[in-house]
């Protein structure tokens, strides 16, 4: 086989399942924003001079809403900004910020990053993979805590640091770590 043959096949099976499976979905799901994120949006729109410029705030707006944001809801937010959908994924995929499915109540997310690393960074994570009984990527039975690591939480001078929601809590040791938890787990009672 030649290289463009090989490249034209190729291009065609990426076409026949990604792109199709993508609006194959759009056209058929059934999700809708509330009244008051199409509010949000409507208002967006007007204010910013592309509608590109609305994708994160939406993005935002949309895990607000639903919780996470699946396949289904990327695609939801791509028709009503009427932009691409692999804009709208590789948007979304990009960053930790955005979760691809259900979180826990309490998403905490460990920075992994060389200076969070250097100071303790993963014995944090191991601390508190022991104390919730989950993995990394995982959340616990309960539904309450969800563990996650990040590439970078921007606390380099303050490390090592973890975010619980949106919350950044810094210069974290073992000892403030289990006391968080228990401070967490106490409301959540």
């Amino acid at each position: 086989m030649t290289q463009s043959t090989l490249s034209d096949r190729f291009l065609a099976i990426w076409k026949a399942t990604w792109v199709t499976n993508l609006r194959g979905v759009m056209s058929e799901s059934e999700l809708e924003f509330s009244a008051e994120s199409e509010q949000a949006i409507a208002e967006l729109i007007a204010r910013l001079p592309e509608r590109r410029a609305c994708l994160m705030p939406v993005l935002e707006l949309a895990q607000e809403q639903f919780g996470h944001l699946s396949t289904e809801i990327l695609q939801l937010v791509a028709r009503r900004l009427e932009l691409p959908a692999g804009q709208v994924m590789s948007t979304a995929t990009f960053y930790s910020m955005y979760n691809s499915r259900p979180v826990g109540r309490y998403h905490i997310q460990v920075c992994r990053n060389v200076s969070c690393y250097l100071r303790g960074g993963d014995d944090l994570l191991a601390t508190l993979a022991r104390e919730l009984k989950i993995g990394v990527g995982e959340t616990s039975e309960d539904g309450v805590f969800t563990l996650s690591t990040v590439e970078c939480l921007a606390s380099c001078g303050t490390a090592p640091a973890l975010q619980v929601n949106e919350a950044y809590y810094e210069e974290m040791s073992r000892e403030k770590v289990l006391a968080l938890l228990a401070e967490l787990r106490g409301r959540n009672e």
